[in-house]
C-alpha cells in the first residue's frame, strides 16, 4: 500500500525552537539592522536553506540509501483497514511529513503499521502516537 505522496507547500511548516549565544544573535540583529535580512527569522530560514543546498547530495543519497518517501505521505483510515483485510504491515518510512487519520483507532493502527520512522514531523492522536511508541524509530 502506498500512501499518497504531495508536495510540501511554503506555507506548510512546524514551528521550532533554538537556543542561540548572545554575540550570535548580536551578529544576527546586526545584519537585520544594516538591512541584509528582514527579521530574525528571514536570516535564520536563510541559513537553513544554505546549509540544506551545501548537502543537499548528501541528502539524496541517504533518502534513496534509507528508502525514505519524501513529502507529505497521508494514511487513512481506509487505507490502513485494506492492509489489515490483506494480513500485511507496513514499514513507514517519510522524509517530511506523515499524517494518520484522526479516524484511525489505536488497535487499527498497531495491527496495521509495523514501523513508523519520520524525520521531520508526525500528526496523530496522541492514542495513536501511544499505541505506536515502540515502533517509531
Amino acid at each position: 500500500m502506498a500512501a499518497e505522496l504531495h508536495e510540501l507547500k511554503p506555507k506548510e511548516s512546524e514551528k521550532i525552537t533554538i537556543n542561540l549565544g548572545f554575540v550570535d544573535l548580536g551578529h544576527i540583529d546586526l545584519l537585520v539592522r544594516d538591512g541584509f535580512y528582514t527579521n530574525r527569522t528571514d536570516f535564520i530560514r536563510t541559513a537553513i536553506r544554505n546549509q540544506l543546498e551545501r548537502h543537499a547530495e548528501a541528502a539524496r543519497n541517504s533518502v534513496v540509501r534509507k528508502q525514505l518517501d519524501l513529502g507529505i505521505s497521508h494514511y487513512s483510515r481506509e487505507a490502513l483497514e485494506a492492509v489489515r483485510a490483506s494480513g500485511d504491515t507496513l514499514d513507514i518510512r517519510v522524509l517530511g511529513l506523515a499524517t494518520i487519520a484522526a479516524d484511525v483507532s489505536p488497535e487499527l493502527a498497531r495491527a496495521t503499521i509495523g514501523s513508523l520512522t519520520v524525520l521531520g514531523a508526525l500528526h496523530a492522536s496522541a492514542a495513536v502516537k501511544a499505541a505506536l511508541a515502540d515502533r517509531i524509530k
